[in-house]
């Protein structure tokens, strides 16, 4: 079982120590380290201080924004961690959401496969050193070529997806597919739509990458941190795209009731409409032995890789972080 961790908790911390982690994360076995970007660190920069530190450890986005850098610009930085790190870097892309693309870039959001489809088909013909030129609907290109050597290692693209188009677009055109709150018993059904998207395309899913973030905490006083955990996912049940995909997933009682609540202007009343059982299907709490073994059913379920998402307990610090880190592989 291949295992990722999730660096964005330990960002914070001054760069000899974010640098420390990362190491340490390389000698524990992990195999890839996860840096993504909402509004905290630039997920570019994050990846190159643990790339050029770092030697064996694959580094991989999740996600970044497709809509707020240009192909050319994901596609030359693609090139350039290639070029650092040959083989071991990944680029993660998603489609992001109306408050992060018109709020705060002032960009235009429609949510579109197509667009995701023309970024990718640019990125990689970017990154290869091919000379592109590209009139889609989304963008548009013209002569443009890296004027740096392309690089030796393959060009690896991975897509974040809950919904079926976008999990059958992933399994069509993407090297790795990056999955988010799922329990284990709705993975098969996620990579049925992978394997129907590769079908189109006429591949299989060997050598694809099936990674989710699965959020983690390690501790002694579980119920503080299955707190934590509701709260968070409280956060999401909210947004239209994950409300829609709990429900499939077997939540459809607990969205309805964390909707009302929150529509009804009753936010603590809303976290308390997350029931245990969903608590139990989307996050891991408990001691080391427990959070292995859950760990472990992920990996059963399907998955090539477990991205353990550490998180503390209110009033936890860097340290109740390191505990989840240092609990794997």
């Amino acid at each position: 079982m291949r295992t990722g961790i999730v660096l964005a908790g330990f960002a914070a911390a001054p760069l000899a120590d974010f640098v420390a982690v990362a190491r340490e994360a390389e000698t524990r076995g992990y195999h890839t380290a996860w840096l993504g970007e909402v509004s905290g660190y630039d997920a570019i920069v994050m990846s190159t201080v643990v790339a050029t530190h770092t030697t064996r450890l694959h580094v991989a986005n999740g996600v970044l924004p497709v809509q707020t850098r240009t192909p050319v610009i994901l596609g030359m930085a693609t090139a350039s961690l290639n070029h650092l790190a040959p083989g071991r870097f990944a680029l993660g892309l998603g489609l992001s959401s109306k408050t992060i693309v018109e709020q705060w870039h002032g960009l235009d959001f429609a949510p579109s496969l197509a667009q995701i489809r023309e970024a990718v088909e640019i990125v990689r013909k970017v990154a290869s050193g091919e000379r592109v030129s590209h009139e889609g609907k989304h963008y548009r290109v013209k002569g443009f070529r890296l004027t740096s050597p392309p690089p030796a290692a393959p060009v690896r693209v991975y897509l974040a997806a809950l919904g079926p188009e976008m999990l059958e677009l992933a399994g069509e055109i993407a090297d790795g597919v990056l999955l988010n709150w799922i329990p284990p018993e709705a993975v098969p059904a996620s990579i049925a739509h992978l394997k129907a998207g590769a079908q189109k395309a006429g591949r299989t899913l060997e050598n694809f990458e099936i990674a989710s973030f699965v959020r983690t905490c390690v501790t002694d006083d579980a119920a503080a941190a299955r707190e934590t955990l509701a709260r968070d996912v409280t956060g999401y049940a909210t947004v239209d795209v994950y409300a829609s995909f709990f429900r499939t997933a077997g939540y459809a009682d607990e969205v309805a009731q964390v909707g009302a609540a929150w529509s009804a202007g009753d936010r603590s009343g809303a976290v308390k409409k997350i029931s245990p059982r969903m608590l139990d299907g989307l996050g891991v709490v408990g001691d080391e032995a427990f959070c292995r073994a859950r760990i472990a059913e992920f990996a059963a379920s399907g998955l090539t890789q477990p991205v353990i998402v550490p998180f503390a307990p209110p009033g936890g610090d860097r340290a109740a972080l390191l505990r989840t880190l240092r609990a794997f592989p």
